[in-house]
């Protein structure tokens, strides 16, 4: 929409400095899988965007863990995909190895993981944002915010450049204020030895932000070729391959697929560790930041989980063209001979050589409680932030985010709604709610268990859910929703004519059964109630079904799972519905909860603070308890009455 550029003037004590300014629609500060999101869609919607990064090589970086997905980041990426995002696609095009995980289970639960050439995933990612219209790179660290009548209106850079803009959205990961460690050696970088952000976060604080300091870390990296694989025990990818986007022709992603191995510590690793717990900047208070409860260090692991002889450990190649080997699952901050020692005792890694030691992380993030559920910043209007500054983990988080809050700035400076994605929506709208209601005193990381709908939110079904989301606001091309639009009705029309196709006692009917241990039939049925038969599904009756005909496999899923699950699925759509009531009650931002009587202390200092957008947000904060919410129902409802009596008076003068 529109881009300027000049030169500007200044004065820095007794020196007239000559800096750089230029206009843009959206500011994204930095390029990792948050900002490549958010810039990706605010340039697809047809803003000019520049994104920053302290290094165009660090595009997309993995500087952890060389995988996308996992249990329940699965669903965020599939999720990402519906809304017009694009790490699956990324992925997709990207992958050495994909697995479908805890297909032993339900489908609510099923979650695809891949490992990436990571090398690649960063430079297609680049690729796509060199190429992608109205979108800037710029490298350059962004040291302070810009701020005009209370509103955020652009950045300035460590050169003093001035860039202008009407949103801008942060996406700076792990990044402010890093600081690597391991042993004795503390190192003031970011991630892979990249330069650190070290000014932002005093601009930040100046302008009434709170911050604050947490934690992750990497394990080491090893030499292929000093591994004894023979040791380990293989582990395969699956035979026939799961795209994640949907956008992705199944057949493109059959390919040969690297293998990753396991292998566990044991007593002596553990030894080692203890012995050498004094030494470890985790246990000696030299590590100030919080790190994620679920993503422990080896050395934590030992001593939280005492009882344990071992622990998995997993060799994962970090690409095709590289002989680095990724130790997940021994992340640790212990001084290199240690490291040395440590890695050595485990099964296969008796000759080990370590290309990369094993380091810990801490960087500055925010509260994201000063968030509103659009991302943006309650206090500084203008201001969005995605992904890690917010007080996640997780590449896949930090890309939903990352969209979301793209997309909010763009909604901002176009004058449209924001998107706001409820739980009931998608994972994504269960992280984004749990941020920005609910304090993290850790790194924040989605598991299957925070969705309480999660059969509703199943990773199969992403487009269906939040495709239709990514059509409005403009990410979704009109040819991808007619597609899906057709889906649907596949699916509706196939589940009607199975609910009434019925068949009766015929010979291979009750041979069909008989041969899937399944009780005969004493009279007819439908073709959907044996379906439902816990032995039978969607694919094992079409030996009794003529009237079937060829459909897509994905809508054949759709028709199998909805008709199988049936009863659990409209129970939760019944408590979606209840949920939706406390959700549509929204409160204004001016409420004062001090003057409600009825409220408890602590509820009217934590709704005065947080000022949530809807009964059902501010149920979910802690210290507010049921009884706090049947007063704030008792009170919207009053104010409800007043208004009606009001409006009625007026009418009558």
């Amino acid at each position: 929409m529109r881009f300027s550029n000049n030169f500007v003037w200044e004065s820095k004590g007794s020196v007239n400095m000559r800096v750089l300014e230029e206009t843009y629609d959206v500011i994204v500060v930095g390029a990792g899988h948050a900002g490549c999101e958010a810039a990706l869609a605010c340039a697809r919607l047809g803003l000019e965007t520049i994104v920053f990064t302290v290094s165009v090589e660090s595009i997309a970086l993995m500087p952890c863990n060389p995988n996308i997905g996992g249990s329940s980041k699965g669903h965020i990426v599939r999720e990402i995909d519906a809304l017009g995002g694009e790490m699956g696609k990324n992925i997709d095009r990207t992958f050495i190895q994909s697995k479908m995980l805890n297909r032993s289970k339900g489908p609510a639960v099923h979650s695809l993981r891949a490992q990436a050439d990571k090398a690649e995933y960063s430079r297609r990612m680049r690729k796509t944002l060199e190429n992608t219209d109205h979108l800037t790179i710029r490298q350059a660290e962004v040291t302070g915010l810009l701020i005009s009548k209370g509103e955020v209106s652009g950045v300035r850079t460590c050169s003093g450049a001035l860039y202008h803009a009407a949103a801008v959205v942060l996406c700076t990961g792990t990044y402010l204020r890093a600081r690597c460690v391991y042993g004795d050696v503390s190192v003031n970088t970011g991630p892979n030895g990249l330069q650190a952000a070290n000014q932002l976060t005093a601009s930040l604080e100046e302008n009434g932000i709170e911050m604050r300091r947490f934690k992750t870390g990497t394990p080491a990296r090893i030499d292929r070729r000093s591994i004894h694989f023979e040791e380990m025990e293989e582990q395969f990818g699956d035979e026939r391959v799961t795209p994640f986007s949907f956008t992705t022709d199944p057949e493109e992603v059959q390919i040969e697929q690297s293998s990753c191995w396991l292998t566990y510590t044991n007593e002596r690793t553990h030894e080692i560790i203890r012995e050498n717990l004094d030494r470890s900047p985790l246990f000696s208070g030299a590590i100030e930041g919080t790190g994620p409860r679920y993503c422990p260090s080896i050395e934590d692991k030992v001593v939280k989980f005492s009882d344990k002889e071992r622990h998995q450990v997993f060799i994962e190649p970090e690409g095709l063209y590289t002989n680095e080997m990724y130790i997940s699952g021994m992340s640790s901050s212990l001084p290199e001979d240690v490291q040395h020692d440590m890695y050595r005792s485990v099964r296969g890694l008796e000759d080990a050589k370590i290309v990369k030691n094993a380091y810990a992380i801490e960087y500055d993030c925010i509260d994201s409680r000063q968030l509103y559920p659009s991302l943006e910043f309650r206090a500084l209007p203008g201001l969005f932030a995605g992904g890690q500054i917010n007080g996640s983990s997780g590449y896949e988080e930090a890309a939903g985010q990352g969209l979301v809050a793209g997309i909010n700035a763009a909604m901002k400076v176009l004058r449209r709604e924001p998107l706001i994605l409820e739980r009931s929506d998608g994972y994504i709208g269960v992280l984004i709610d749990d941020l920005v209601t609910k304090e993290s005193t850790e790194p924040y990381r989605m598991m299957t268990s925070r969705a309480e709908y999660r059969l509703l939110l199943r990773q199969d079904n992403a487009d269906l859910r939040l495709t239709p989301y990514g059509y409005r606001v403009g990410l979704i091309s009109e040819e991808r929703y007619k597609k899906l639009l057709k889906k649907k009705e596949q699916i509706e029309s196939e589940i009607r004519r199975l609910e009434t196709a019925t068949v009766g006692t015929r010979s291979e009917v009750q041979t069909l059964l008989e041969e899937n241990g399944s009780t005969p039939l004493s009279a007819g049925a439908t073709l959907a109630e044996l379906i439902r038969r816990p032995e039978l599904d969607y694919d094992k009756i079409a030996a009794v079904d003529p009237e079937r005909k060829p459909l897509p496999a994905d809508v054949c899923e759709q028709v199998n799972i909805n008709i199988k699950y049936e009863g659990y699925i409209q129970r939760q759509k019944r408590q979606v519905e209840h949920f939706k009531k406390l959700e549509n009650k929204r409160l204004a931002q001016d409420i004062d909860y001090e003057a409600i009587s009825g409220l408890r202390i602590e509820a009217k200092q934590k709704l005065n603070r947080y000022k949530p957008v809807s009964v059902g947000q501010a149920s979910r904060i802690s210290g507010v308890s049921p009884a706090d919410i049947s007063v704030l129902l008792v009170y919207l409802e009053q104010q409800r009455r007043d208004s009606q009596q009001a409006a009625a008076s007026e009418e009558r003068i």
